[in-house]
């Protein structure tokens, strides 16, 4: 039987993952280790918390002692990890707190597999990573998964660094491990500090809509849920030592990106067309920001079958409708208040 860690699984991408994972896999056992940092919530996985074949732990993979008793107690017998520090703002403001998690932290888990893993057969590591190791795309073309790395930030500098220790371990150690990079994810269950939930949030309550600089850096866009169902593939059918780029097919502005947020919004909160936009804030561009990703997605394609399943349109809208219907869900991220619903239901 497998014995799954997915790591960060009660973030954003991690909370899809687990009941992905959770429901698609009943023979699995799926252990879910996550911190519950600002962005970890366990309301996030109220649909499957359970599930007999669901764990949960709270640990900090910066906690060595824990991370082995964890391998030894559920018998892990391989992982899936997405536990990051990931804002950009947040990584040019505190780089150490980046470097902690995203490096250190990758390395223990690394270690505890290792370790545990006493014939790397039969067993992997799939380390979750992002288009931003790749830098900026100012000249055109696309990310494939022969770029070469050109971190700008903090943020993407630990992530690129994570991903060497990673490539780094199977060619010393023989680990068996995958890795693949993604582009923006969007959807349900996003911390609202990210573009797009901030911005169905402000426009909600009347609140500016701050964007940064012109509006003029363009990203590739993914449904979240299309991202566990890429995971779900590279994890089974991935090739041993293989980098998969995982992309929505979805170049976008960020300003346009604000514009059809406010023409849908407008429209679903019955106000008069153009209203949101007045909302529309211009704010000093952030340090370092990356004019363009874009993620060329064409051998995960091929290899594995994987494209996405939605337009990005029809995606914003099914966005827009989860967050307007789940204000409660919002109300306890930005208050903190997810602590006491771990606490309600783990007791500690």
């Amino acid at each position: 039987m497998k014995s799954i860690l997915i790591t960060g699984g009660a973030g954003f991408i991690g909370s899809h993952v687990v009941k992905l994972f959770v429901r698609k896999y009943p023979d699995y056992r799926i252990i879910n280790l996550d911190c519950l940092t600002y962005a970890g919530n366990l309301e996030n996985l109220k649909e499957v918390e359970h599930a007999s074949n669901y764990h949960f732990s709270k640990i900090n993979i910066l906690d060595e002692d824990s991370l082995r008793k964890v391998f030894n107690d559920f018998q892990i017998t391989d992982v899936i990890h997405l536990a990051a520090e990931s804002h950009v703002d947040r990584s040019i403001t505190d780089p150490l707190a980046f470097v902690r998690t995203n490096v250190i932290g990758t390395v223990n888990l690394l270690n505890a597999a290792k370790s545990f893993w006493k014939n790397p057969e039969g067993h992997l590591f799939y380390h979750v990573s992002t288009d931003e190791v790749y830098g900026s795309l100012d000249d055109g073309g696309f990310f494939t998964e022969t770029t070469p790395y050109d971190p700008q930030s903090p943020y993407s500098a630990s992530k690129a660094a994570s991903d060497h220790f990673v490539r780094a371990y199977a060619n010393t150690y023989k680990l068996n491990m995958v890795i693949s990079n993604c582009s923006n994810n969007y959807g349900p269950n996003q911390f609202p500090e990210k573009l797009i939930p901030l911005c169905i949030h402000n426009i909600k309550h009347n609140k500016p809509l701050p964007v940064y600089g012109k509006g003029e850096n363009i990203r590739d866009w993914l449904y979240v849920e299309d991202h566990a169902t890429a995971i779900d593939k590279v994890f089974h059918h991935g090739k041993s030592g293989e980098t998969y780029n995982i992309g929505g097919f979805n170049e976008w502005k960020n300003i346009d990106i604000v514009h059809l947020l406010c023409q849908k919004m407008d429209e679903i909160l019955g106000r008069e067309s153009g209203t949101s936009e007045k909302l529309i804030t211009f704010v000093k561009d952030r340090a370092g920001h990356d004019l363009r990703y874009a993620i060329d997605a064409s051998k995960i394609q091929q290899e594995l079958g994987w494209e996405p399943s939605l337009q990005f349109e029809e995606g914003i809208h099914k966005t827009i409708l989860w967050y307007l219907e789940n204000e409660t869900w919002l109300e306890h991220v930005t208050s903190g208040d997810y602590q006491k619903y771990y606490e309600a239901h783990y007791g500690h």
